[in-house]
């Protein structure tokens, strides 16, 4: 991902700011933390125990979990409500005391930074990523220092605030991008030279490897590198407004645990992220309904396209021609949707806001398509939202639904609308490689 400019159109004669990518004096705050592990003699294997984050994790893929070690993290952050939310939030807090008093999961014996690397096999391109996984101070997002880039839903915030104010943990870390001066990637880099405190490679052929950041020197080198930095949100939104919630309850603490959550930092100058579109599954809409409520005069419909490669590479082609393209299909048909005229579009979003904003697939999609086109409500009984293309086309054919199928947004568009201040629409990107969970957690009682 290109360079994270801290420093907008606005800020460009400001002395207050350095070069592009780094503020002054209102940084990022990156603590050291007793790390929270998995004791690999007490489990079938490293690997066997961690997830996808939660939000990624599909019923499939939770059961396949849950079976394969019971002490798979996965049922920490999605534990079964038996029968309500409310009683799944303790039955995670349960199992994760019950994990600690029996030595599956064990602390580190002093606060460290992580060093976490992802190695992607060489068949899928053999990408890797470094970062320091840490405690950051989450009271500077008021003065812009964490920069988000989509909206959020109440819902799935607050799940995750009950679920961590239940168990006092922070069970996986949000994925953040920033720009540093080099010091920070260096350590890591030197680091990642020593023996990791662990080694597992997933299902998914991915290796990944954990080390311990305890020297001081280096603790400073970081903290004086990220001081004058700031961060995009790459993944973890929903997470983000639970760290921001839960440090609002909890500001009557001096020094509180609750002022910082656990981040992956990734430094995109050395790591640059992938950006892949998230796709939408419309419950309750067949798509002969979603076709014929499509007006002639606003969009245009292709015949129906021979097969799911065909349909995809229609869709791009009209996105490099500027269109916003959607692909809609039941399983089976698929169909290329183009539109809408100016008209339309200038009659359902803000003409005040950015034109990037106004011409993003996911903005028309929620503004028209959604909200005008076909009256769906925005709600887990009526969309679904699949960040797996195979998947949305799978779960489309097997509820007799819609699936909408998004190209992914440039990491730049993205990149400039936060720095605006602009949100898109919820939902709007995934960012990866994603950190996998469980390799390190943090409890809140360890401070």
């Amino acid at each position: 991902m290109p360079r994270v400019s801290a420093v907008s159109a606005d800020d460009a004669g400001d002395s207050r700011y350095g070069d592009a990518g780094r503020v002054a004096a209102a940084g990022l705050s990156l603590a050291p933390f007793r790390g929270l592990r998995y004791n690999p003699g007490r489990v079938s294997s490293l690997a066997a125990v961690t997830s996808p984050p939660y939000d990624v994790v599909d019923a499939d893929g939770r059961l396949r979990l849950e079976t394969g070690d019971p002490h798979n993290v996965v049922r920490l952050i999605l534990p079964r409500p038996e029968p309500t939310a409310e009683s799944g939030y303790r039955r995670a807090a349960a199992l994760l005391a019950d994990w600690q008093r029996n030595g599956v999961l064990t602390a580190d014996p002093a606060p460290a930074l992580y060093v976490y690397e992802q190695q992607a096999p060489p068949e899928d391109g053999g990408t890797l990523q470094r970062g320091l996984i840490g405690a950051l101070a989450v009271s500077g997002a008021q003065a812009g220092v964490v920069l988000p880039h989509e909206e959020v839903m109440p819902r799935p915030v607050a799940d995750r605030v009950g679920l961590m104010r239940t168990t006092k943990a922070n069970l996986e870390p949000i994925l953040l991008t920033y720009r540093g001066d080099g010091s920070a990637a260096d350590v890591i880099e030197r680091v990642a030279g020593t023996e990791p405190l662990l080694t597992t490679t997933t299902s998914d052929r991915t290796t990944h490897r954990l080390w311990s950041v305890t020297a001081p020197r280096d603790l400073a080198t970081v903290t004086r590198d990220l001081a004058t930095c700031r961060a995009l949100i790459a993944d973890g939104h929903h997470r983000w407004a639970m760290y921001l919630r839960l440090q609002r309850e909890h500001r009557y603490l001096a020094h509180s645990p609750w002022d910082r959550g656990l981040v992956l930092l990734v430094d995109t100058a050395r790591y640059p992220l992938r950006v892949r579109a998230i796709h939408r599954v419309l419950h309750q809409l067949p798509l002969p309904d979603a076709l014929a409520a499509l007006t002639r005069d606003a969009w245009t419909v292709s015949e129906p396209l021979p097969g799911q490669d065909a349909a995809l590479e229609a869709q791009h082609a009209a996105k490099a021609a500027g269109e916003n393209a959607f692909v809609l299909t039941s399983g089976s048909e698929f169909r290329l949707v183009t539109g809408p005229d100016r008209t339309t579009l200038e009659a359902a979003v803000p003409a005040d806001r950015p034109e990037e904003y106004r011409r993003l697939d996911a903005t028309v999609l929620h503004s028209v398509l959604l909200d005008r086109v076909w009256n769906v409500p925005d709600a887990p009984e009526h969309i679904g939202y699949v960040h797996d293309t195979d998947a949305a086309v799978r779960e489309a054919a097997q509820r007799g639904a819609t699936a909408v199928l998004l190209q992914p947004v440039a990491e730049g568009v993205v990149r400039r609308l936060a720095e605006r201040g602009v949100t898109m629409p919820r939902k709007s990107t995934s960012f990866g490689p994603k950190p996998a969970t469980g390799l390190v957690l943090r409890s809140l009682l360890l401070g």
